[in-house]
Parts: C-alpha cells; structure tokens; sequence
C-alpha cells in the first residue's frame, strides 16, 4: 500500500500521472450547451418562404 501523499507535494511529474489517470472522455455526450431560439424573435438568416418562389408560377385574370 502507497503511502498518501498531497497533491500540492507531488512533483511535476507525479501530477500529470495522476491527473491523466483520472482524466476521462465525454464518449458519445457532446458538452455543448443547446438552446431553443425564440420565435418571437427576428431571424435574418431564416429564409422567407414568400420570397423563395421567384415568380415561376403563371398568374392570370381573365375579365368575362
């Protein structure tokens, strides 16, 4: 058995080991807080759907 010894008496060397050993990964969890955006609230970048047309339909008025 080690004997116990603080981590601020650990040499250098001694605290990477031990703070690599501890060291684990996120695995499948991405750790990037994710929001819902407000609908309230203006988009820019959110393409309008009245504009996407371009004017490929045919319009016609026809007076009987």
């Amino acid at each position: 058995m080690q004997k116990f010894i603080p981590k601020e008496k650990l040499s250098k060397e001694a605290k990477r080991a031990l703070n690599s050993a501890r060291r684990q990964t996120w695995g499948d969890i991405n750790p990037v807080t994710r929001k819902a955006e407000s609908k309230k609230r203006y988009n820019r970048k959110k393409s309008d759907y009245r504009f996407d047309d371009h004017g490929s339909r045919i319009f016609v008025y026809m007076v009987a």
